[in-house]
């Protein structure tokens, strides 16, 4: 069940650290299936070039369908995965570099955990408008003043 997108949920650092695990396994799955469109991206692009170079000649147009049937079925387990990480309620920031950030609440205000791909906890958070950048090491004030939704499930 996906959260309403009119009400964010807010995140603990807890709650955070207790899907990430989940989170981590789903958005290393994006970054494989994103690996795979590229590689087929690129075949696809050597295979016109090639056609190209022949003058159009032998077209083997079974390997042109199965190639875009491929890219298809990459792109929409794509799509399925990055829906499946989008429920959990975390924002993702560069699937690249595997950022993901969890909203929360610091002193009142809306702020993110931040949490990269090979880190092996949430050790970071930054304002919404400061980006990966500005992250700052979570401490004890930050522990002490920040908080989640209460009354929002987590999946």
């Amino acid at each position: 069940m996906a959260e309403s997108r009119d009400k964010p949920r807010f995140f603990t650092l807890g709650d955070a650290e207790r899907i990430l695990p989940r989170v981590e396994a789903e958005l290393r799955e994006v970054v494989r299936l994103s690996q795979d469109g590229e590689r087929a991206l690129t075949e696809h692009r050597q295979w016109l070039q090639n056609v190209a170079m022949s003058g159009g000649g032998l077209v083997d147009h079974s390997r042109a369908l199965e190639g875009k049937a491929r890219r298809q079925a990459i792109n929409e387990s794509l799509r399925e995965t990055i829906a499946r990480l989008e429920e959990f309620g975390c924002l993702i920031k560069d699937l690249k570099l595997g950022l993901v950030d969890f909203p929360t609440l610091f002193r009142g205000e809306e702020v993110y955990l931040c949490w990269k791909l090979g880190e092996d906890s949430i050790r970071f958070w930054h304002g919404v408008s400061e980006g990966f950048g500005g992250r700052k090491r979570i401490d004890a004030d930050f522990i002490r003043h920040h908080g989640g939704s209460p009354d929002k499930p987590l999946h």
